[in-house]
């Protein structure tokens, strides 16, 4: 069986309803727990696991064994980027947008203090953040972009992706008594994101090691913005309409249906 026959005949409905019933021990788990993880990172977000885990179980009742070897070693597929030139984008884009976030605030008039970190934070939870989304993008990415860019194309098969991925967020978000504000400005970049992270994607033969890196990135850059992005100085509004901006502009520079001016993603991968 072809990886073009697999990616066909996979379900996204049958996939997002196994993510999210795999992550409701997570979220119980959360609400009784007053325990954080990280500043902002309730226990409810070790749910991580649940994208995973739920592309493995169904590409092993597609595929058996050999499907889930072919799946987990997507997670280093660092051989499809033929263009090295995409790993700066992948690296440098979300440190862009969030220093633009701190600069458009500082000019809006709100105080900030100065980012305060070391380059071994940086390096350890850059490791941490990286674990944690290559556990979401083997789902995510490695599992469920393909068949939603076949039945939608690329921009509608992120956003509609990105849509799942905000509400997938929303319970543990709940628990680290976020407000509605906050989440729908938040659920926005989230969106966004996914765009980035598409257009990533596609122009790098799919590769589920880019798009875990770009997400480590996202958390990241969250987790060092001053106070550790907690309530007092991150704002998802500004964030949010910054990586809006990023987004549109991809859309329009490159083709909407694939995110790729010169070949179509199932070229690519």
């Amino acid at each position: 069986m072809t990886k073009h026959v697999i990616v066909k005949h996979r379900s996204p409905f049958s996939y997002v309803a196994l993510t999210f019933a795999l992550s409701i021990p997570f979220w119980v788990a959360g609400a009784l727990s007053q325990q954080q993880l990280l500043p902002g990172l309730p226990v409810s977000a070790l749910m991580i696991v649940a994208p995973a885990t739920a592309a493995l179980i169904l590409v092993y009742r597609e595929n058996k064994i050999a499907g889930v070897v072919a799946l987990l070693k997507r997670a280093f597929d660092f051989e499809r980027v033929h263009a090295k030139r995409w790993c700066v984008p992948t690296f440098l884009l979300m440190p862009g947008i969030m220093l633009t976030s701190y600069v458009v605030m500082l000019l809006s008039g709100v105080t900030l203090p100065n980012p305060q970190f070391t380059i071994s934070t940086i390096t350890v939870l850059f490791a941490l953040f990286f674990v944690a989304a290559l556990c979401e993008e083997l789902g995510w990415a490695g599992y469920l972009t393909d068949p939603l860019q076949g039945r939608f194309g690329a921009l509608g098969g992120a956003v509609l992706l990105g849509i799942v991925w905000a509400v997938w967020h929303f319970i543990p978000l709940f628990e680290a008594r976020r407000s509605l504000a906050w989440i729908a400005w938040w659920s926005l970049g989230t969106v966004t994101s996914r765009v980035i992270m598409s257009w990533l994607y596609n122009n790098t033969g799919g590769s589920v090691f880019v798009a875990a890196i770009f997400h480590a990135m996202i958390n990241l850059t969250w987790q060092l913005f001053p106070a550790h992005g907690t309530y007092s100085y991150y704002d998802p509004r500004v964030t949010g309409l910054v990586t809006l901006a990023v987004a549109l502009f991809v859309v329009i520079w490159w083709w909407p249906r694939t995110l790729v001016r010169d070949r179509s993603p199932s070229e690519a991968a």
